[in-house]
């Protein structure tokens, strides 16, 4: 007893040290993403009142859980992703605890459920914590707390029958006495008073009344879960398979437990159609302009709807549990692919060990098995109901996985269910169940090795910027094709280069914006003409520019941030990158650039990194910009003496010609020909550079000569 006593204590620590384990390893090297940034730029510069009117038209009942939460933690990323680890872990207490309520004699199998609940690995969004905590954790804890209340509600009902006052009576010290009398007695008896003496009794009479308080408040977290996102519109309908399950211990009979069941649920049902309603209104009639709701616009053929729950199903139920091993063996010899499956091997032992130490596997199976399957199946495919009306794609491994959110729950019921049903041996269930929570941990440690190096690689765009523009003129627009990064967009980006650029910013235009040109052009973008206006709104505030004050920036996926110039010849030079990208170059004006800032903008929560080749480039362009060869010259060298190289040969240009301005031509030839031989793409950048030099050099000179030499031998075109 005691030994069961210490493993039910035990369980929240084990539902702690998982999701540190599986969440919280790589915490510290996690940052903001997606739309992350602009929520923490409006809670700091705009403050969390203004997340009211920035959702008015968009999910306006999310507004206060972000008033609430960004009230009390700063924009800064190390904060929010230690809220999200909270977050997660309550979320698993919160499963666990629904559960439990539902199958009380079944803790085994509902441990396990929740346990996988907690690592679900088809969800990757964790780190998205700003957004996702707020968007979707907080209301899905809500709602994963209206089915415990809804559950203990059913059972205080149903465990012993509710007597009417003044119907029966309770034994006390030996005598029976009424109720009417002993409510009226005041006299102790054997040291006790009359209410301590009918304690069963009052217990018995209270049981309706603390039924009817857990139903309101269950009733109030449904509402606190499903009208701040439609993304468990579709979850209600588990609720009615949780009461019949319920009620079946005590109701035999199908129409009549059918009939209970209904009556139980009705209030619930209330609620759910009345946030369909609402989101009806919002989608069709309202300001709601997320997502199109492409079911109802376009005809669905049979096909694709049968197709669509295959897919569900076997992601959600399935693949999702071995996807790991897909992703980690595609690259077994990475580094993170090796911790990721030490991970898992060192995660299975340890908890093996620990349920196979506290006889976990002694509880019975009976009943559950088939009730999960059934449950679980159908949870999947009404978690799928939100993104499948939205016409968005099931994608593992992107942005779109943040569905799975609300399939978590039916796909561990499912799995689990399966598992008992098919698995007959205890130890083998044991190991298998140990081996599909570790699995789950070591993806969620995968995934936080993806969102770690893209904050890095945020982190040097940022800086890379900053280094090569320390400050630019108020309503410039950057223009760029894309950056190469797979958590952010132009919009996100928007945010923090305004926080870099206007830390002191109030209510007005915004004075900066980047926008990928493929992304907006014929949008906010109307053209890539001189003078058009650029107008795009940013929640409740836009920015408001023009293609005659714009700044053309390129980010190679291996390489340094670059300004382009039409000057410089960038539409010949870099020719072969997107045409998006090429076309924008006419308009990109560096001018824009106040090349003597007193500071460099940042982030204030951002260090800078060492000052490695990026930085020396980005000094080095800008000295260019400035016409200041020799600066530009001695920065480069002093890279190169420091041991540093460029990833892109493409980077050597700027080198190149601050030795032919300096008058080392021979140098700038020889750097020339090596680069050339290196990439022979390059070849339309050094015609650039050397017709450059060609004007520099003195007429009838040995200079002139040699140059003249090169551009016929790089065959560039006069």
């Amino acid at each position: 007893m005691q030994a069961d006593r210490f493993f039910e204590r035990s369980i929240p620590l084990l539902f702690l040290i998982v999701t540190i384990v599986a969440y919280g390893l790589l915490l510290p090297l996690t940052g903001f993403y997606w739309d992350d940034w602009p929520f923490a730029w409006i809670a700091k510069f705009l403050g969390p009142q203004e997340f009211f009117p920035a959702f008015a038209g968009v999910r306006p009942f999310l507004a206060p859980i972000f008033f609430v939460t960004t009230s009390l933690i700063p924009p800064v990323p190390i904060y929010w992703q230690i809220f999200a680890l909270i977050i997660r872990f309550l979320s698993g207490l919160s499963a666990w605890f629904a559960l439990n309520q539902i199958w009380p004699h079944h803790k085994r199998q509902v441990l396990i459920v929740s346990l996988l609940f907690l690592v679900f690995p088809g969800y990757s969004q964790h780190w998205v914590a700003l957004t996702h905590i707020n968007q979707e954790w907080i209301p899905f804890i809500f709602y994963l707390l209206s089915f415990s209340f809804t559950a203990r509600a059913l059972r205080k009902q149903h465990v012993t029958p509710a007597l009417a006052p003044g119907a029966s009576v309770a034994r006390a010290g030996g005598r029976d006495a009424s109720s009417r009398d002993l409510a009226r007695s005041n006299l102790p008896f054997n040291g006790q008073s009359p209410i301590e003496q009918n304690a069963p009794f009052n217990r018995r009479l209270l049981r309706p009344i603390v039924a009817r308080n857990d139903t309101i408040i269950a009733l109030l977290l449904l509402i606190a879960g499903v009208f701040p996102t439609e993304y468990f519109i579709g979850l209600e309908p588990m609720r009615f398979l949780f009461i019949w399950v319920i009620l079946s211990e005590h109701i035999n009979g199908f129409r009549q437990r059918f009939l209970q069941t209904i009556k139980h649920w009705s209030p619930y049902l209330l609620i759910w159609l009345a946030n369909t309603a609402w989101l009806a209104y919002f989608y069709t009639i309202g300001s709601y302009e997320s997502y199109d709701v492409e079911v109802v616009t376009q005809p669905m053929t049979m096909s694709y709807f049968f197709s669509s729950i295959v897919e569900a199903i076997w992601k959600a139920g399935f693949y999702i549990w071995g996807q790991v091993i897909v992703l980690s063996t595609d690259a077994i010899t990475a580094p993170t692919s090796l911790l990721t499956l030490t991970l898992i091997l060192l995660s299975f032992f340890l908890l093996s060990f620990y349920f196979l130490k506290h006889s976990f596997t002694h509880s019975s199976a009976s009943g559950f098995a088939l009730q999960a399957i059934l449950i679980g199946f159908i949870g999947i495919l009404l978690g799928r109901i939100p993104s499948f009306a939205a016409g968005l794609p099931l994608t593992l491994q992107s942005s779109y996985d943040r569905f799975m959110i609300s399939m978590m729950l039916g796909g561990s019921l499912f799995i689990t269910g399966l598992i008992e049903l098919i698995i007959k041996g205890v130890r083998i269930k044991t190991y298998l169940f140990a081996l599909l929570i570790a699995l789950g941990i070591g993806q969620q440690f995968f995934n936080a090795n993806i969102f770690r190096r893209d904050w890095a690689r945020q982190q040097e765009i940022y800086w890379q910027l900053a280094w090569r523009i320390p400050a630019m003129e108020p309503g410039t627009v950057l223009l760029t094709d894309q950056m190469p990064i797979d958590y952010e967009t132009d919009l996100s980006f928007t945010a923090p280069i305004n926080w870099m650029y206007a830390p002191d910013y109030t209510r007005s235009d915004l004075p900066y914006a980047l926008l990928y040109v493929e992304k907006r052009l014929g949008g906010s973008l109307p053209s890539l003409e001189t003078n058009t206006s650029i107008d795009l709104s940013f929640r409740t505030v836009s920015f408001k520019g023009s293609t005659s004050q714009t700044i053309v920036i390129y980010m190679p996926r291996n390489g340094c941030l670059r300004v382009l110039n039409p000057e410089w010849g960038d539409e010949i030079t870099y020719s072969h990158q997107s045409h998006f990208l090429v076309n924008s170059i006419p308009l990109s004006n560096p001018s824009y650039i106040s090349m003597n800032a007193d500071e460099i903008a940042k982030l204030p929560f951002l260090s800078e990194p060492n000052h490695t080749w990026c930085y020396y480039y980005a000094k080095a362009e800008l000295a260019r910009q400035k016409g200041d060869w020799f600066q530009v010259n001695d920065l480069i060298s002093e890279a190169i003496s420091l041991g540093y190289q460029p990833e892109d040969p493409f980077e050597w240009l700027t080198y190149i010609e601050a030795k032919a301005m300096i008058g080392d031509i021979e140098a700038a030839e020889k750097l020339s020909a090596d680069t050339f031989t290196q990439d022979k793409g390059i070849r339309d950048g050094l015609c650039q550079v050397w017709k450059r030099i060609q004007l520099q050099v003195n007429v009838g000179s040995e200079a002139e000569t040699r140059v003249n030499q090169l551009l016929s031998d790089y065959r560039c075109a006069r």
